[in-house]
């Protein structure tokens, strides 16, 4: 399911300036600073006719000065366990460092295909410079340029040679609904208490779940593959709880499916690994269901409720039209609501409403409300249509598109939130030229 591009080495050798090449777009924060990484590290990139997702670990690096080689070294570790290809940037200018050496040596380890980028080759007296990275033992040496794209065509051909074609997932006219979230949340627990079953090992101990377990679900009325991030993994030192490894193990699954249920540890409340995984659900366009486990564990006061679901909601700002259940699965306590909210999410996503409905209702809104006036000129919104397209895309034809800022496609949004049902849903607006 899908290929995994994980770029990995030491801080500041251009690993986020690689990323926004490969997705194309500025998406990762980019500073001389070593460290300043944080929150956008995962984008799609397509080559050659292949599709894969592309992980930035820079993402994951502790902000410290005293930053140690173990904690690189952890976030390789888990690079080469959970992706497919990893690219081993370094860093022409300040050739071989003592960190360099630490990551080749646990790459050395893998049998996963490594690739290395000597990056910062900008002239050719910096291609001799390269040489000394063919010492690592790692093979070819790749010199690139991230910050202009010279060279990175030549290693993302060698890169789309060894990735696999997609594959057909089994079973696809039926709704995948995927249980992710951080390690030790339930995930397990769910899946067990909803099939009846003792499928897949439980225990206390975070991360002992290995490959997505994908099972019939036919029960009920409904009729659906349940899919748990989670087989049965060893006991990994290095994995313990980590933000990169719990969005590491998402990915393929989030990308598979049509809905996803966030599981939250009612005790921790909704933290940054939370975040970082609603992130890639709604990067990829699917249906989402927050799911608060352990909520047996929390004392309860007349707004409990009320005051840990605005906790979540401020923090999910501005899309946080999204349904939060709060359950206890030792307790088989509210279960059953998750599948079926679940399925009112799948239908909502896949609904299509009627241009002319859809006229109706936005042109009116538009009416009561119209975009501003900017540079003297009167931007009108002429017609809507929702475009055949997978997820809910819906088209605005105006005679001045660019002009139409985010706060105005906000409020249209929220009007499409308001009389349709799209609870969960994530949803695109375009806008078109229609002179």
């Amino acid at each position: 399911m899908g290929n995994i591009v994980a770029i990995v080495g030491r801080p500041n050798v251009g690993k986020s300036t690689l990323f926004n090449r490969l997705v194309e777009r500025r998406e990762a924060i980019v500073d001389d600073e070593s460290g300043v990484t944080r929150d956008r590290i995962y984008g799609h990139s397509l080559w050659n006719g292949k599709n894969f997702s592309v992980v930035d670990t820079g993402g994951f690096v502790d902000n410290s000065k005293d930053l140690f080689e173990q904690e690189i070294a952890k976030q390789v570790l888990i690079a080469i366990e959970e992706a497919d290809v990893i690219i081993f940037m370094l860093d022409v200018a300040s050739g071989l460092t003592d960190l360099d050496l630490a990551v080749a040596e646990v790459l050395r380890k893998t049998k996963k295909p490594v690739f290395l980028a000597a990056n910062k080759v900008d002239n050719n007296a910096r291609i001799a410079d390269s040489y000394e990275f063919y010492n690592l033992g790692l093979g070819e040496v790749y010199c690139i340029s991230a910050m202009n794209g010279s060279g990175t065509g030549d290693i993302l051909d060698a890169i789309a040679e060894v990735l696999a074609d997609d594959e057909i997932t089994e079973d696809t006219d039926l709704p995948r609904i995927t249980i992710v979230g951080r390690p030790n949340v339930g995930k397990s627990s769910l899946t067990n208490v909803l099939i009846g079953e003792e499928r897949n090992i439980v225990t206390d101990i975070a991360g002992t779940t290995r490959d997505s377990i994908n099972t019939r679900y036919n029960k009920f009325g409904f009729d659906f593959i349940l899919v748990d991030t989670a087989g049965v993994r060893r006991k990994s030192r290095v994995s313990e709880d980590l933000e990169f490894y719990s969005v590491m193990r998402a990915i393929r699954a989030i990308e598979h499916s049509d809905v996803c249920v966030l599981m939250i540890d009612a005790s921790l409340g909704f933290e940054a690994q939370d975040q970082n995984i609603l992130n890639l659900i709604r990067k990829n366009k699917k249906g989402i269901v927050i799911v608060v486990n352990k909520w047996d564990l929390i004392e309860k006061s007349t707004n409990t409720v009320k005051e840990f679901t605005k906790q979540i909601m401020d923090k999910m700002a501005p899309f946080n039209d999204i349904p939060i259940l709060f359950v206890s699965v030792i307790n088989k306590q509210r279960i059953h609501n998750v599948i079926e909210k679940a399925m009112k999410v799948y239908e909502s996503r896949t609904q299509r409403i009627p241009t002319g409905v859809l006229n109706d209702v936005m042109l009116e809104a538009i009416e009561a409300y119209g975009p501003p006036t900017i540079k003297g000129k009167r931007v009108k919104i002429k017609y809507v249509t929702q475009l055949p397209t997978p997820t809910p895309v819906f088209a605005f034809f105006s005679n001045l598109p660019q002009y139409i800022k985010d706060p105005y496609k906000r409020y249209l949004e929220n009007k499409l939130r308001e009389n349709f049902d799209f609870t969960g849903v994530p949803i695109t607006l375009v806008f078109r030229d229609k002179g």
